[in-house]
């Protein structure tokens, strides 16, 4: 049996942790010290490595105008929300300049940002925003969760500003843990079930009175605005998701922080249908996804169909989160030319997500992932496609095939190569939509460690493993209903020296493992033990 299973050097019952035991040299550099939040330089380096064609991104520039936050600020209620809103517009019908807020805990609601201004946070400046639903008031147009609704948009909000920017070292946090606003319920449902897809969007109103859902703010969120950046800050305590543009253009993302760990959807950042996005050197440490790439959501996401494209992620630190990045599930205007390099996972549920659902429309193609380090993940590669019965009922039923309708969604072209997975329960899980599989997949050159290899592979079309050395404590890989899968010079390190490898389903076909020199093997449908 033409097979690449070397002698295995190590019987390990149970999984060691990888940086004491398996540390990988090839992105050691790729450290706490070398990426995320306090690694990054003062210049933004160029653009031009990305395997599509993206402009280089330049920081918005402001007059030489500010003014400063002072006590005298401070209304009665103990906000400083109607001066600095009130600052900012003064600022920004005189052309622009800085609002700078100084060292001091400062409380406010909801702040509006106007083009040509920048919220400058000194050190030691933190911004506690309100916990009570009348501080976001009027609603204002906004995307909850791929969906347009009236509500109450973020902590930080602009909506069709230019050169507008969130920059400096200090912080903003969320109300207290204990608020009446972090139990409020996020709908009824999900939120395409919530929102009528044919109700006129004015009329979505989600402000929380007269019985009307009420759903939370994001951190920071601009719509429609373009030249955007977000700078140094760090952001805590959120109720919501942290940083989310919509609809933005020219945008960066760069050493920010962001601590939302015991936040249910308290993910770090999400770009929703947005061109142009640089994230650079940011940490980020969530109660939900990390890195986050959305396009919208169902038949209101069809009707708007804008795409996230053009998003480079570099030098970045994920830490405790759901995925380390993740795209999706919100996929309907598509997402595409995505390149994410030279980022550290580290302790994150999942490394690399994709997840939609059968009712989510678009298309996911053209990602690319490399140098990357995964250490201490549950998982390492995920695809997601289904869902769970409990929020998507029958269409999280795999079989029978549904009829392709322009609400099912395709993921395809995706590219993950020059990577580490120091430690991991499991390697890989593709629980697929049988009606268009996932397709064209390459995952190459990498070095594995890992309890499970392969838990299933559900109706994939096209996945190739290539280069690749992989050490693992069960040697049981399920392969269900995929075909052109193949094994190309993949170095097992397993316990017996030997693989089980189960096909299963009628479309399954082509399985094959090859060797260095190319000759091949083809699985077939049963129980194959390949020594």
């Amino acid at each position: 049996m033409i097979i690449n299973l070397k002698p295995l050097f190590i019987l390990f019952a149970a999984l060691m942790p990888a940086h004491a035991a398996y540390a990988d040299t090839t992105y050691g550099n790729l450290t706490d010290k070398t990426v995320g939040a306090a690694a990054m330089p003062e210049r933004i380096e160029s653009l031009a490595n990305a395997p599509f064609k993206m402009k280089d991104l330049r920081r918005p520039t402001f007059p030489d105008r500010s003014v400063t936050v002072t006590e005298a600020a401070v209304a009665a209620d103990g906000k400083i929300t109607k001066a600095v809103n009130g600052m900012i517009t003064d600022l920004s019908k005189r052309g622009g300049g800085t609002v700078i807020v100084p060292e001091g805990h400062w409380k406010s609601g909801r702040i509006v940002l106007k083009s040509n201004v920048n919220l400058h946070l000194e050190k030691g400046a933190v911004i506690e925003f309100s916990g009570s639903i009348d501080d976001y008031q009027p609603a204002v147009f906004t995307r909850h969760e791929g969906v347009e609704i009236m509500g109450a948009g973020a902590f930080v909000y602009a909506n069709n500003e230019k050169n507008i920017a969130l920059t400096g070292n200090g912080k903003i946090i969320g109300p207290p843990m204990d608020v009446k606003m972090r139990t409020l319920p996020n709908g009824k449902s999900v939120v395409e079930n919530d929102v009528p897809h044919d109700m006129p969007v004015k009329e979505r109103v989600c402000d929380g009175y007269d019985g009307r859902t009420f759903y939370r703010p994001k951190s920071f969120s601009p719509i429609n605005c373009k030249n955007v950046l977000v700078e140094g800050v760090t952001f805590e305590r959120s109720v919501l998701w942290n940083v989310n543009p919509v609809y933005c253009e020219n945008v960066i993302i760069r050493g920010i922080t962001v601590n939302s760990t015991d936040v249910p959807s308290g993910d770090g950042i999400d770009i929703s249908s947005c061109k142009n996005v640089l994230i650079e050197y940011s940490t980020l440490n969530c109660g939900d996804d990390c890195f986050t790439l959305k396009a919208g959501r169902c038949e209101d996401g069809l009707r708007v169909n804008k795409p996230t494209e053009n998003v480079v992620i570099r030098y970045c630190l994920a830490k405790e989160g759901h995925g380390g990045i993740t795209c999706g599930s919100e996929t309907a205007g598509g997402i595409r030319n995505v390149y994410l390099h030279d980022c550290l996972f580290y302790g994150t549920r999942t490394g690399f997500r994709f997840k939609t659902r059968r009712n989510r429309g678009g298309t996911v193609a053209g990602i690319t992932y490399e140098n990357v380090r995964l250490v201490d993940v549950r998982e390492a590669f995920t695809w997601d496609l289904l869902g769970s019965k409990t929020y998507m009922g029958e269409l999280a039923r795999r079989y029978p095939p549904l009829d392709i309708t322009p609400l099912t969604p395709t993921v395809k072209d995706i590219t993950i190569r020059n990577f580490a997975v120091e430690s991991a329960d499991r390697l890989l899980t593709v629980n697929a939509i049988p009606e268009i599989p996932c397709s064209n997949v390459l995952i190459e050159n990498g070095k594995i460690r890992t309890n499970r290899i392969i838990r299933t592979m559900n109706d994939a079309d096209g996945f190739t493993f290539r280069n690749l050395e992989i050490q693992a404590t069960d040697n049981r890989m399920t392969i269900d209903d995929s075909r052109n899968v193949t094994f190309d010079d993949v170095t097992f390190y397993v316990p017996g020296n030997a693989l089980d490898i189960e096909i299963k389903g009628n479309k399954a076909e082509r399985i094959t493992i090859k060797d260095a020199e190319g000759n091949a093997t083809e699985c077939r449908n049963g129980l194959n033990k390949l020594n």
